[in-house]
């Protein structure tokens, strides 16, 4: 990974672990907008490093449920 997404992707963890910790669902919006005001390509960066880790989330949780299903764990 380049600088830009290293730092974008580091962003989108801390954000991720503290709306897991406190439930503030804003803050990926409100970190998006802060910045967007100064680097367009940070934000397009940072929301999709958001987007995937989410996505990575919900298909590891899916997998861990159909693993217990078939009896894998």
């Amino acid at each position: 990974m380049g600088i830009l997404d290293d730092m974008a992707d580091d962003m989108a963890q801390q954000a991720m672990a503290i709306i897991e910790a406190t439930g503030d669902l804003d803050l990926e919006r409100q970190l998006g907008e802060i910045l967007g005001t100064s680097s367009q390509t940070l934000e397009e960066a940072f929301l999709t490093a958001m987007r995937v880790r989410k996505a990575e989330r919900r298909a590891r949780d899916l997998l861990a449920r159909k693993r217990k299903e078939a009896g894998l764990d």
